[in-house]
């Protein structure tokens, strides 16, 4: 059973936490979790002067998504950071090129789910997990989230990301100000766990 989990990630949070997404995919016997990225679509320039070329030298090494690999994944957890609310314009712009999928329902039925960050505790994480699943839908993706069963995100002695749309980091401002927590890397591990298990069930 194929897990694709696809994400953008600048300084490096979001992908922290796909990599505890993959290792909660690996906890299910017989699933196996695919690390992909989206391209970047900024100028090396630009990057370098945000002071994130250091931080994406960390998963230079995962390859860039390929549209057909979607539809050869059972399920698909996408990671993204928050852009006002909404999901990067790196993976809007990867999403906007799958009409081919969509027109022969190659996602249909298939697990969709999402995880994210965002650099203040109120900085769009929940709206950007639900605009996000707009998408999903259209393609006919089964959507999953981090059920209450996660009893982390109901923690009230830190300040954590995750919600029952999904997994999330408080990343701050600018790079590497804040990794994402242990509570939080947790939340992604269940959350991968979680899916690959349900899509296991529906595969069965």
């Amino acid at each position: 059973m194929r897990v694709l989990i696809l994400f953008y990630s600048l300084y490096g949070h979001v992908y922290r936490m796909a990599e505890a997404v993959a290792e909660g995919v690996r906890e299910v016997p017989g699933a196996e979790a695919i690390l992909r990225r989206v391209p970047e679509t900024l100028p090396a320039e630009v990057i370098r002067k945000m002071g994130a070329a250091e931080y994406q030298e960390a998963f230079a090494h995962v390859p860039v998504c390929s549209i057909d690999e979607l539809g050869e994944a059972d399920a698909i957890l996408f990671g993204t950071p928050t852009r006002f609310g909404n999901m990067a314009g790196q993976m809007r712009q990867f999403l906007d090129a799958t009409g081919k999928l969509w027109a022969s329902g190659a996602l249909a039925g298939k697990v969709g789910s999402v995880f994210t960050s965002s650099a203040t505790q109120h900085g769009g994480q929940e709206s950007t997990i639900l605009s996000f699943h707009i998408t999903l839908l259209h393609h006919g993706m089964v959507i999953v989230g981090l059920p209450y069963a996660f009893e982390g995100q109901s923690r009230l002695d830190e300040i954590t990301g995750c919600s029952p749309y999904g997994a999330s980091t408080i990343a701050g401002n600018g790079p590497a100000t804040r990794l994402p927590s242990e509570n939080e890397c947790a939340g992604a591990r269940f959350q991968g766990r979680y899916v690959a298990t349900i899509a296991h069930r529906l595969s069965g």
